[in-house]
């Protein structure tokens, strides 16, 4: 069996959402909006660690449509991790783009929205983790969630 390691995938989803405050505040776009990326597929795996689930890939959406049957997905947080999935190779592969390096297609506006989006898939799992003692397993339809989310979000 597994070790449980919820926690520990939790913790890096906050750091890896730090990680794109960071990059936004350094004017490295495009590696904010990764980040954003993988701060929530972080965050889901540590959900998938919860049910004693295997996650595989890196697809935010596939992780979230994925889930087992007991969480309740709704639309728009699928269609969060729709976008960010969007992010996930483009921002790092020149060979995405017809010419020029990634940082010169992201602007500051998609990687803010990256890390709202990516905020709203954590804070959902979050609300997940600290509820895992028992009761929904639905997650928050706003508000803030528990557990690693950095301070400044």
């Amino acid at each position: 069996m597994m070790a449980q390691r919820a926690r520990d995938w939790s913790a890096q989803a906050g750091w890896d959402l730090q990680h794109a405050r960071h990059s936004l505040e350094a004017g490295d776009f495009e590696w904010a909006c990764f980040a954003a990326q993988q701060a929530a597929e972080k965050a889901l795996k540590a959900v998938y660690q919860l049910a004693n689930a295997e996650a595989w890939g890196h697809s935010v959406y596939a992780l979230l449509e994925n889930l087992p049957a007991a969480y309740c997905v709704e639309a728009a947080l699928k269609d969060s991790g729709k976008e960010l999935d969007k992010h996930y190779i483009p921002a790092r592969y020149p060979n995405s783009y017809p010419q020029g390096a990634p940082h010169e297609y992201y602007t500051k506006a998609e990687a803010e929205r990256a890390i709202e989006l990516a905020k709203r898939i954590i804070r959902w799992c979050e609300s997940l983790l600290a509820g895992s003692g028992g009761g929904e397993r639905e997650g928050p339809r706003g508000g803030e969630g528990a557990g690693t989310l950095p301070s400044g979000n």
